[in-house]
């Protein structure tokens, strides 16, 4: 994909608030006297790919600042720029989303020290709690490079695609941006994996095929349901991402079996607020059966705690099949699909009353409650030591797989993958850690090392006293504060 600066200015037009068009020229005029005679690999000139980053950012509907620092984002390093300069000409906010950018760098996970690595994670987490735009900016940085990577020398792009799948993936994903993060893992996933990507295009094509012809049968007839009940709603099919269809391919429940996969294409019914999402619910299963022990998940009742909301249910079609449909308002929607960059980080703060001049300073683009693990993230890792134990917990607090789970209350608990029920007690609170005498998950007696998936409920059973941990749980707990906490208190005398 590339875009033209006609197609960006449209773009920032349609999406932005508060938008300058005289301001962008001006930056897009700097950065293309900055670039002149620069080429990328891919053989087009360089200003490409800035205005190709200021687009993704446009779309997300980021602020004026964070468009003209994209275009502005390479100049100190290509073409030598100062910082000051920079300020001079485009103001403080412009030349601090820069200077961010530029002083977080590359989180190169290939050919680096783990020591090295860990420092540049930390750089992104401090960023991203100062100013969560800077990160942004990364992020759409990758975007386009890890989409342009076959202009990349051969030696250079499995690096740069496993960079993508195990950094920039991940954290995406933390942001609530659910598209983002499908895009990178599809675009890197060929490079990384080529033989596994082939397979797994051979084996889902004709099921692809099949399951889009069925699923635009029953997006009409939800349309009509909808409209005979007056209720208001867009309905949509969306194709499963390949690399989320290999990895569920690879559970141990699926063995490889496509058959086993329902939501090879998905429903969206997206409404207009959260009770027509009920109503649509309700209108959905007296049409078409719930699938048996598949169950509800109620992510409106229950948000995740990256903010995503919306409601999934299995159903049977007529024709005997099992096709998973998701329920959410608009605005559930651009938070599922854009997450940090819409929701929290503009639209949110606009809800909430930001003024005009705020937002412009860009202080309401700080790190509130919704992010709160970014600060955490930062914390914990100034007082740890850069051992090679340190560096592959923060690493995996940091960016894996994150499940959620909750409390016999419904509260929500976001844990990394394969997180234990003593994960779970000290996530609670550091107190149940010690008290812990059996646990429950989804109502049935566990092991303590059991490993956890998305959606259990989680009880511990408390012993009368308390009690110091045992030691032999570092062998399975996988958050850091599971581990600091059984280390500090089994040490206590």
């Amino acid at each position: 994909m590339s875009v033209s600066l006609d197609e960006l200015i449209s773009e920032s037009k349609e999406k932005v608030i508060l938008f300058n068009e005289d301001r962008l020229l001006r930056a897009f005029n700097f950065a293309a006297r900055k670039h002149l005679g620069q080429v990328r690999q891919t053989g087009e000139p360089y200003i490409s790919h800035v205005i190709n980053v200021a687009y993704f950012l446009a779309s997300w509907g980021v602020d004026q600042a964070s468009i003209e620092a994209a275009l502005l984002h390479d100049t100190p390093d290509m073409s030598k720029v100062a910082i000051e300069e920079l300020r001079e000409q485009f103001g403080d906010d412009v030349a601090d989303l820069i200077d961010g950018v530029t002083r977080v760098g590359k989180v190169q996970l290939r050919g680096s020290h783990d020591s090295e690595f860990l420092e540049n994670l930390r750089r992104m987490f401090v960023s991203m709690a100062q100013d969560i735009r800077v990160v942004l900016i990364r992020l759409a940085d990758r975007l386009h490079n890890v989409a342009t990577l076959e202009g990349v020398a051969l030696s250079k792009q499995k690096r740069i695609a496993l960079e993508t799948l195990e950094v920039y993936a991940p954290l995406a994903e933390r942001l609530g941006m659910g598209k983002l993060k499908g895009e990178l893992e599809d675009l890197a996933f060929p490079y990384i994996f080529p033989e596994e990507y082939e397979w797994v295009m051979e084996v889902a094509r004709p099921h692809f095929k099949y399951s889009e012809i069925n699923v635009s049968d029953i997006i009409q007839k939800i349309r009509q349901q909808l409209v005979k009940q007056g209720v208001k709603a867009k309905v949509e099919g969306r194709p499963k991402r390949k690399y989320s269809l290999y990895k569920k391919l690879l559970r141990p429940e699926i063995n490889r079996d496509i058959n086993l996969i329902h939501d090879l294409m998905a429903v969206r019914v997206i409404t207009t607020d959260t009770t027509s999402c009920y109503s649509a619910l309700g209108i959905i299963h007296q049409y078409w059966k719930p699938a048996p022990n598949l169950g509800i998940s109620d992510f409106i009742a229950q948000p995740k705690p990256n903010g995503y909301r919306s409601i999934h249910t299995k159903v049977f079609d007529n024709k005997g099949n099992i096709v998973e449909i998701q329920i959410r308002s608009e605005e559930m929607h651009q938070q599922a699909e854009y997450g940090a960059a819409a929701h929290f980080a503009y639209a949110q703060a606009k809800m909430s009353g930001a003024s005009g001049e705020k937002l412009k300073k860009g202080l309401a683009f700080k790190i509130d409650d919704k992010l709160a693990w970014v600060k955490q993230l930062v914390s914990w890792q100034q007082m740890v030591s850069n051992s090679s134990e340190s560096f592959h917990q923060f690493k995996l607090d940091a960016l894996a797989h994150h499940i959620y789970v909750f409390s016999p209350n419904g509260d929500v608990y976001d844990l990394p993958e394969n997180s234990t029920p003593v994960d779970f007690a000290f996530g609670v609170h550091s107190d149940l850690g010690q008290y812990i005498h059996t646990a429950m998950v989804n109502s049935r007696v566990v092991s303590l090392d059991t490993p956890l998936k998305s959606g259990d409920v989680v009880e511990i059973h408390k012993t009368k006293n308390k009690k110091k941990p045992n030691r032999g749980w570092l062998t399975f707990v996988k958050t850091a504060k599971a581990r600091s906490e059984i280390k500090k208190l089994s040490a206590e005398k």
